[in-house]
């Protein structure tokens, strides 16, 4: 699909439920289609927290390091001593 086509597309998913897409910046490390296929699970006027949690849950992890123990929630985000 062309990428105008998939800029429409997140565009007109993002305002049916109720977001400003101007204003929407936090789903941009997503890829294009986990970000429509959250959007389309939504009913209209969802709303922003609405669509983010729907992102958490189906998008994929991006950047993030692979290392045993680097997403261990007991350090509170600090990674793990040498």
């Amino acid at each position: 699909m062309p990428h105008a086509e998939i800029v429409r597309q997140l565009v007109a998913e993002l305002e049916r439920v109720g977001i400003d897409p101007d204003h929407m910046v936090a789903g941009l490390t997503s890829r294009a289609d986990e970000a429509l296929r959250a959007l389309r699970d939504l009913p209209d006027g969802a709303g922003p927290a609405a669509f983010l949690s729907a992102l958490r849950t189906q998008a994929s992890p991006i950047g993030l390091s692979a290392s045993p123990g680097a997403l261990d929630p007991s350090r509170n985000g600090h990674p793990p001593e040498p």
